[in-house]
Parts: C-alpha cells; sequence; structure tokens
C-alpha cells in the first residue's frame, strides 16, 4: 500500500503520543446501518495487535485484528456515512476502517477532529510496519502475540498471574494431556520468584518452553551432533546438506542461522546451536513447507497468455450470495490485491445517465461505474505489474456504452493503449511480460464486415455469461398491498435462515447441499405468505412487490428493452423426446439473442473479444474469448477433454459459476484446469475448500496471478481421464513420513468450545490432480492429545503429472460418531521442498504438523522411445493436431457419438464400498482398523444423475456409462453438447495395451 509508505517515517516522539492516546481509549460513535449509532470506548490493546471496543453484548467478538485491517478512510467515505444527512456529523471528525474477509467497514465519529487525526495516523503507522516485515519477523511477531493471548486469556481474575488451577484449565484447552504431577514439577521449575504459587508472564514463558520441548527435534539434532546438545557449524552445514537437500550451503550462511535463531549467549559466542535455537529455525519459514523461491516470480513469462492459468474472480463486486448482498468498489480491491488478476464488472442502465454495476435482477446493491473503474486504476499494479482483464458484462443501452468506453478510456489512459504491444510471432497473444502495466478489456466486438464508419451494430449476445435464469430473477410486478420491503424483508430472512442449514455439514463434503433445493424452498416459501397476508400495507404506502420466477422448464420469454434487443434465427420451440431416453432433453431450436453495441466501446477490446460457441471459426486469428458455464464446461471436459485442451492452447476460456449457486458456493476449478481452462472464475467473498485450492494454485510463481501451464498442455495433446495419461513421462513420487503435530487446537465448530474434550488427532493427506491422481491415505488416531501428537507413519503416492497437482493436509479430530474438521494446508506439488519440515494450518497461529518429504523419479512400465515410439512422437509433436483443428467449431456445437463414450474406458480410480460409506459418514479410522489407502476422482458440484457404481473383477469401483443428465430447461444447454448429432467415427486405432479405442474426428 503505497500511502502507508510516509507512516514508517514518523518521528518516535508521535509514535508514542499516537499510540498512548489509543491505548487510554477514546469515546466514539458506532455508527450501524439502520441504527442512530452507540457511543462506544475504542482502545488498541497493549500489545499494540488488537482494536477493541467495550461495552459490548459480546466482548469476545467485540475486536479488529490490526493484522486483518485493509485500509483506513478519513472522513465521509463510507457507504453508511453516505447514508446520513449532510451536515449532520463534520466530515474531519469521521472515518472508516475496512477490515476482514468481506470488507467488512466499522464506521466511527470523534468528538472532534484532533482526535480522528491521531486515531488515523496511529492505525496506519501499525498497518505499516506489518506491511514491511519479512515472514521471519512476521512468524516471531505471531508467535509473541499467541503466547502472551494465551497467557491472559488464562487469568482468569485478571491479576496478572497464573496460579496451578489456572494452568491446569489452561493444559485442557491446549488439548495437553500430561499427568497432574509432570503440570506441578514444571509449574514448580518455572516459579522462581518470591511470590512462589503463582507464575508472572516471564515464568510463563519458561514454563510453556518446558513444555514445549520436542522430542522429535531433540532426536534429530542428537543423530547429526554425535550425540551432543547442540550443532557445530559443520554439523548443521551436513543436516542442510543431506536432509533438506540444500545446494551451495556456506559457512557464512550456517553462522547467520546460529546469530538468527540461537537463543543462548554462550552458544552464540561459541559458534554452536543449541536444542532451543535449532526449535526455532525448523520452526521458521525457511523449514516451511512451502519453496521460499517460489514467492517471487520464478517461471518464463515471456509466452503467450493462452499458456498460463489466470486467478480470475466471478462478480466481484459482491459481498456475499448472489441475490441479497452488499455489492462495494474495495472488493475490486481486495481482490487486485490477492492477485486476483481477472475480475468482472456487471454494467447496467443507471440513473441520470451513469452505469451503475450490480447483479441484475437481484436486490443486491447498486454501485457506480465510474467508482469501479477508479478503484480498479488505483489497485490494479500495487502488488505486481502484470495485465489486468477486466470482463465487462454490457447490459446498457448504447449512450451509456458510450459512458462506460469514456470512463474507461479517461481514467486508464495509456494502460489501455496495446499498440507498442510486442506479439512476436503473427496470429500469437501477447505475453504476460510484454503487457506489463496494461489493462485488457474483455467483452464484444463489432463484426469486421461493418465498415469503420459504423458507430454502432448488433452483436451476438449468446454468452451474456452472468445474467441470472429466470426463475433466480427478481421481476417488478404491480401487487395489491405487498410492499417492496415486505418481500424483501421476507425473502432474506428465509435465504438467511436456508444458508445457516446449508452450513451443517461435513466441510470437506463438496454435495451435501444444493442451491437448487434452496431455491425451490425460498420461492414455494414466499408464495405461501403472500398468498396467507395478500393485503399488508406499511406506511400506508403501496409499491412495487418483488416475486421469484416459477417457470421451471419453461423457456425464456424475449423482452426488449433500452439495453438489449433480441433477434430470432430460429422460432421452434424445445420439445421433449419421448423416444429412446425418457426424461432426457433435447433443444431443437432456440432463440438467437443480440445486442446494440457502440463502436467506441468495441475498439476498446483488442485480445480479449468475448464470443459464443458457435461464433467460433477456425481461422488461424486469436484473441477469442470463450465463456462457458460450470454445466456446459463440464460436458465439453467430459466428453471432448483433448480437443479443449488443444483449443485452449491458441485460445483463452472462462468458465463461471452456474447461475443456480445464488448462495456464491464455489465449483470445482480441477476439471477445467485439467483440460487447460486459463480462466477460471471463483466467488473470492466465499471462503472454503474451492477458494482454499484457488488460493494454492496461484500462491506459487509469487502470487502474481499467472502460473504457467505443463508443456504437455500448451503443446500436443493427452486424454486426462486416461489410467496412464504420459506413458513416456516420468512419474513423480512422494514419500511422506507425517512425524507429528504441535498446538493443534478443538474444532472450531466445537459445542463446548474450550472446554470440549481433548482431540483424537489424525491425520489425512489428499493429492488433487489428474483424476488418476486424485488419492488420499491418512494416519492412525492419537487419543487425548492435540499439543503434541506423534504418528510416525509413512504415506506414498506416485503423481503422474505433478505440474498441477496439489497436496492438502487436512487434521481431524475422530470421535465414535464420526470427525471434526480441525484445519488445513493445501500446497502445489511443484512448490514441496524435500527434508523435514513443518506444515503450518491455514489460519491458525501455531498449529502445524511436521513431516518428512522425499521425492523421487519414476518410469511407468514402458519405455518411452523404445515399446511404444508412434505414441510418444504423437504425444510431443502433436501429429494429429492439424486434423482435430480442422472441426474446431463442431467442438462446442456437435455432439459425439454415444458409444464413443464407452469406447474411451477412461480410466477412474474409485474408493472401495467401505471406504465410501465411511467418507459419507465422516467418520476417522477407528484405532486398530486396518487403514486403506483411498482412490476417488475430484468430483464437480453439480448433481449429476449418475448411474449404479459397478464393482469389475479386480474390484475397483467404475462408473457405469451414463446417458446425458437430465435438466431444466430454463437451464438452457448449448445444443453443440445436447444435440442429437452424431460425429463419423474416422479410424480405430489400437493403443499399448492392445485395446481397441475410437479416435473421433471433428
Amino acid at each position: 500500500m503505497a500511502d502507508l509508505e510516509v507512516y514508517k517515517n514518523l518521528s518516535p516522539e508521535k509514535v508514542e503520543r499516537c499510540m498512548s492516546v489509543m491505548q487510554s481509549g477514546t469515546q466514539m460513535i458506532k455508527l450501524k446501518r439502520g441504527t442512530k449509532g452507540l457511543v462506544r470506548l475504542f482502545y488498541l490493546d497493549e500489545h499494540r495487535t488488537r482494536l477493541r471496543w467495550r461495552p459490548s453484548r459480546k466482548s469476545e467478538k467485540a475486536k479488529i485484528l490490526i493484522d486483518s485491517i485493509y485500509k483506513v478512510t478519513e472522513g465521509r467515505q463510507s457507504e453508511i456515512f453516505h447514508r446520513q444527512a449532510e451536515g449532520h456529523f463534520d466530515p474531519s471528525c469521521c472515518f472508516t476502517i475496512y477490515h476482514g474477509n468481506h470488507m467488512e467497514s466499522l464506521d466511527l465519529i470523534t468528538s472532534n477532529p484532533e482526535e480522528a487525526r491521531t486515531w488515523i495516523t496511529g492505525l496506519k503507522y501499525l498497518m505499516a510496519g506489518i506491511s514491511d516485515e519479512d515472514s521471519l519477523a512476521k512468524r516471531q511477531r505471531t508467535h509473541d502475540q499467541w503466547v502472551k493471548q494465551t497467557f491472559e486469556e488464562a487469568d482468569k481474575n485478571g491479576d496478572g498471574l497464573l496460579n496451578i488451577e489456572e494452568i491446569h484449565q489452561l493444559m485442557h484447552k491446549l488439548n495437553v494431556n500430561l499427568p497432574r504431577r509432570k503440570v506441578r514439577q514444571m509449574f514448580q521449575e518455572a516459579d522462581t520468584d518470591e511470590n512462589q504459587g503463582t507464575l508472572t508472564f516471564e515464568e510463563f514463558c519458561v514454563f510453556y518452553k518446558m513444555m514445549s520441548l520436542r522430542r522429535d527435534l531433540y532426536l534429530l539434532l542428537l543423530s547429526y551432533s554425535d550425540k551432543k546438545d547442540h550443532l557445530t557449524v559443520e554439523e548443521l552445514a551436513q543436516f542442510l546438506k543431506v536432509e533438506q537437500k540444500m545446494n551451495n550451503v556456506t559457512t557464512d550462511y550456517c553462522l547467520d542461522i546460529i546469530r538468527k535463531f540461537e537463543v543462548s549467549e554462550e552458544n552464540k559466542t561459541k559458534n554452536v546451536l543449541g536444542i532451543e535455537g535449532f526449535t526455532n529455525f525448523m520452526r521458521s519459514p525457511a523449514c516451511d513447507i512451502f519453496n521460499p523461491l517460489h514467492h517471487e516470480v520464478y517461471q518464463d513469462m515471456d509466452q503467450p497468455l493462452c499458456n498460463y492459468y489466470i486467478a480470475s474472480s466471478h462478480n466481484t463486486y459482491l459481498t456475499g450470495d448472489q441475490l441479497l448482498s452488499q455489492s462495494k468498489v474495495d472488493m475490486y480491491a481486495r481482490v487486485l490485491q490477492e492477485g486476483c488478476r481477472c475480475v468482472e464488472v456487471d454494467c447496467w442502465d443507471g440513473p441520470d445517465g451513469e452505469p451503475v454495476v450490480h447483479h441484475g435482477y437481484t436486490l443486491t446493491s447498486k454501485i457506480l461505474f465510474r467508482d469501479v473503474v477508479e478503484t480498479i486504476n488505483r489497485h490494479a499494479f500495487v502488488k505486481n505489474e502484470f495485465p489486468v482483464i477486466l470482463s465487462i458484462e454490457n447490459h446498457c443501452s448504447v449512450q451509456q456504452q458510450r459512458k462506460i468506453a469514456q470512463y474507461l478510456k479517461g481514467i486508464f489512459g495509456d494502460k489501455l493503449d496495446l499498440s507498442s504491444v510486442d506479439t512476436g510471432e503473427t496470429k500469437q497473444l501477447p505475453s504476460p511480460q510484454s503487457l506489463k502495466g496494461k489493462i485488457l478489456v474483455k467483452g464484444k466486438k463489432l463484426p469486421y464486415h461493418l465498415g469503420d464508419d459504423a458507430e454502432e451494430g448488433e452483436v451476438s449476445d449468446e454468452d451474456s455469461a452472468d445474467e441470472i435464469e429466470d426463475e433466480c430473477k427478481f421481476k417488478l410486478h404491480y401487487n395489491n398491498g405487498t410492499t417492496e420491503h415486505q418481500v424483501e424483508s421476507f425473502i432474506r430472512k428465509k435465504l438467511e435462515s436456508l444458508l445457516k442449514e446449508s452450513q451443517i455439514r461435513d466441510k470437506e463434503d463438496p454435495d451435501s447441499f444444493t442451491v437448487r433445493a434452496l431455491l425451490k424452498a425460498t420461492h414455494e416459501g414466499l408464495n405461501a405468505h403472500l398468498k396467507q397476508h395478500p393485503d399488508v400495507k406499511e406506511n400506508g404506502k403501496k409499491s412495487h412487490g418483488r416475486s421469484l420466477m416459477t417457470n421451471f422448464g419453461k423457456h425464456k420469454k424475449t423482452t426488449k428493452s433500452r439495453s438489449k434487443s433480441y433477434s430470432t434465427d430460429d422460432e421452434e420451440d424445445t420439445q421433449q423426446n419421448s423416444g429412446k431416453e425418457t426424461g432426457q432433453l433435447y433443444r431443437l431450436g432456440r432463440r438467437r439473442k443480440t445486442m446494440k453495441l457502440c463502436r467506441e466501446l468495441s475498439d476498446l477490446v483488442v485480445y480479449t473479444n468475448s464470443v459464443a460457441a458457435q461464433d467460433i471459426v477456425d481461422d488461424g486469428t486469436t484473441g477469442n474469448v470463450l465463456s462457458f458455464s460450470e454445466t456446459r464446461a463440464h460436458q465439453v471436459v467430459q466428453q471432448k477433454s483433448e480437443q479443449f485442451m488443444i483449443y485452449n492452447q491458441k485460445q483463452l476460456t472462462r468458465i463461471y459459476p452456474s447461475a443456480y449457486r445464488i448462495d456464491s458456493s464455489n465449483f470445482n476449478p480441477l476439471p477445467y484446469w485439467n483440460a487447460g481452462c486459463q480462466l477460471v472464475a471463483l466467488n473470492y467473498q466465499s471462503e472454503g475448500r474451492m477458494m482454499q485450492l484457488n488460493r494454492a494454485k496461484f500462491k506459487t510463481n509469487g502470487n502474481c496471478g499467472y502460473v504457467l501451464k505443463p508443456q504437455q498442455m500448451c503443446k500436443g495433446t493427452f486424454n486426462p481421464f486416461s489410467g496412464d495419461p504420459l506413458p513416456a513421462n516420468p512419474k513423480k513420487q512422494l514419500i511422506l513420513k507425517v512425524i507429528s503435530g504441535q498446538q493443534l487446537p478443538k474444532p472450531p465448530d466445537s459445542m463446548f468450545g474450550d472446554r470440549g474434550e481433548i482431540i483424537d488427532p489424525f491425520v489425512e493427506v489428499e493429492i488433487i490432480g489428474l483424476p488418476v491422481d486424485c488419492c488420499k491415505d491418512q494416519t492412525r488416531v492419537v487419543d487425548d492429545n492435540g499439543f503434541n501428537p506423534v504418528w510416525e507413519e509413512t504415506l506414498t503416492f506416485t503423481v503422474h503429472m505433478p505440474e498441477i497437482a496439489l497436496v492438502r493436509f487436512l487434521v481431524w479430530d475422530h470421535d465414535p460418531i464420526g470427525r471434526d474438521f480441525v484445519g488445513q494446508r493445501t500446497v502445489t506439488f511443484s512448490s514441496l521442498v524435500p527434508g523435514y519440515r513443518h506444515v503450518y494450518l491455514e489460519g491458525l497461529t501455531e498449529a502445524s504438523i511436521f513431516v518428512h518429504i522425499t521425492i523421487n523419479e519414476i518410469y511407468g512400465k514402458w519405455s518411452p522411445l523404445i515399446l511404444n515410439p508412434s505414441y510418444t512422437i504423437l504425444h510431443f509433436l502433436g501429429a494429429t493436431k492439424n486434423r482435430q483443428l480442422q472441426g474446431l467449431k463442431g467442438l462446442f456445437n456437435k455432439n459425439p457419438r454415444h458409444g464413443s463414450s464407452e469406447n474411451n474406458s477412461h480410466y477412474v480410480r474409485k474408493r472401495s464400498i467401505g471406504d465410501r460409506i465411511l467418507r459419507r459418514t465422516a467418520s476417522a479410522p477407528a484405532k486398530g482398523r486396518k487403514k486403506s489407502k483411498m482412490g476417488f476422482q475430484e468430483m464437480v458440484e453439480i448433481k449429476d444423475s449418475v448411474s449404479e457404481a459397478a464393482r469389475d473383477q479386480d474390484g475397483v469401483l467404475r462408473r457405469t456409462t451414463r446417458s446425458l443428465q437430465e435438466r431444466p430447461v430454463s437451464m438452457p444447454v448449448d445444443k453443440s453438447l445436447l444435440g442429437a448429432l452424431s460425429l463419423p467415427v474416422s479410424e480405430t486405432a489400437k493403443d499399448t495395451d492392445g485395446k481397441e479405442s475410437s479416435l473421433v474426428q471433428i
């Protein structure tokens, strides 16, 4: 944050004056939505890590971590301030603190401008200090804060001392199961001052170190120190080379480790590393599981854009669900600083000729397009300079489109000028390196057959990517006596209760709740509510009511408005095929939508022209972006994954969530990454498994938002569903020894909180990548020990394509009726570093797993160029590419032969029946049960009509061939995917196993 730089150089006197005022506390008015404001005492805690206030009904929640503050703004800038009448408050007394993942605002008013200035200066100084920390300093600071907070929370009577009973309660909270005699012995050893029977904070730190002595690390130190209690410089260098696989280990590097991590001055003088210093080093970022070199950009950034995965956001402006939540410009700032490089802007006609951004046909709030562009301009290149793609969803009239173009050119200026960009070879997309500091506008472009003098024209609107489905829309209509407030209030309450219900589930089970059911329950409840209360009035006024559309299974009706005009290419109705397969829907014809587009906006689109599937023409040009909903993309990936991969070698593809995900849940991005799709757009505001995978994917390469695709996806092709997709390439073997855990907390959703039972943890390790690589394994359960459980178990995995694989570590608490989620950490396989490493769980300060990692290269049963030279040449040189590219349009517009999916024999690793039941009940393995390795294919979060699984001769569960899924017509499916046309089989070839497989020519 550039505006924080000036606060790093404040004079010590000014800093101390601000801190003193803030720690003493200041009475301020806290503004809240819909209330007059509450007077509270706000203060900074003594460690300068939290902003707190009192009184509060929930004192534990009345705090904001300084770490979580995104920005502090002066004056009346927030939405809540804007709702207050002008002159109601002095702007110089107002400021807003934005914090948390959802950019929540805390709006405060002081009694005089000087107090406001003191708080703004002090908060920005603290934020500047945090932003300037290196990883080691941050690790040490968070550790110190955690120890201090632990001490304070254990000090029940607030006297600054801990007695033995408070220590016993703390042991239970920390999941420590030690005999009371042992605890008392350590307590007495730490209690060295005159005030016997209690521990001061300093004495508690000694007690905590004694309690935290790591047997595993001590044995490791002894094995390299010739059984001494310290390591010499030479012994430390040997450990780093042999175990940690570090190159170029110098004496100076080892001396620097001793200087940074050793706590004993005597050991520092002797240039040796004792057990405490060795523990500090092993728990530091230097020994984290994530390769520290990958915190910087290390990949080749000079390849075409289509060769990269690009971090992408869906409906970026929303802070919550798709129907009711607030739209905020600050969400753009947040996702851009998190590394996202493709943001979405839904533009609609607004009042006074000003275009607005919101989710159409919903109750989401509106923000000005101009404010969005200004925010993007300020934050686009703060974290890195690689290009930002602005995905414009244009629903505006031509007049307001011109306003959009005017704002884009006026605010972005030279950032839109792509005339100097070097594209290298002709007909090739430019590279991220050549586009540094540039903003690409993704949108519609006028067709070339229109002359340059045409000021506007019609373009296809078939890929209106984020237009919400009809049954999700709120439409205005007259309803006697029913007020807008009444209907909105009912919908909001109904949705909130259903969303809460959806959260009561296994956090790792993506299919345990359907948004379709949520929609149905909401609209049924709304209709019943309106029938029961037909004549309710509020404030004596009638207004437009809103209702949910109920035309399940019906077509969208063509409507005319200022913003869009629709022309009809085919007026035939959709019919249900009553022939071969009952319930299968075919769209025999559909209306083709078009919209008016102005020349000014069209000319801003250069390399990112939005196209619909039926508009693809294989004329060798580049610069098209094909948008697919997850539903359509899922079918293409399942049926024509290799052709789809080839298409993505020249063009960009964007996948976005289904319109039915009104709770802003996320789909599984893995199948689309596996097919080479670059722009897999997720709801960044929704935390969960899918966003954790997305974060892990893009954390590598400096979190710059661009990750290079594997070379095999950029040239040639392979079948991602094959049992051995890359037989010519060596595989990676991951040997993972799970040694121990440290400070594992009770589950976040524990019914009894800190008073609950001590946990019985076990570790689950999951490989996520190509279907053949997806599997998981787990350790045994350790009883009654979350503080320092020891497993000492080795898990082994084979990975065919490590470049795209993710490794996910999960810690669970086992109990007789199931398991509870404790924490997770997900890392890209390519960012793993060998040796002894700590895996810190995401979002938990001290919780970690200690592991040893070995990675070997292994070859399969086939020798690359001797046993199967033709396959290898085909694979690397892509000999069939030209033939496959001949019918590129058919990739999206034709349905494959029904038998082809049977002939492909896609190999899918499945779990045993017992393991599937175990997974559904979310129960951990009982002690003594033989653990089994589980293979599974990552499932897309769409409710497929899946046929009964069948067991083959080897006892492996395989999915039997299934027909196309039945779906309501209101969720339209491209006729390319559900059409009745079949593709001819061009040839039959034998694969390396001697089995026949169909090669489909398109």
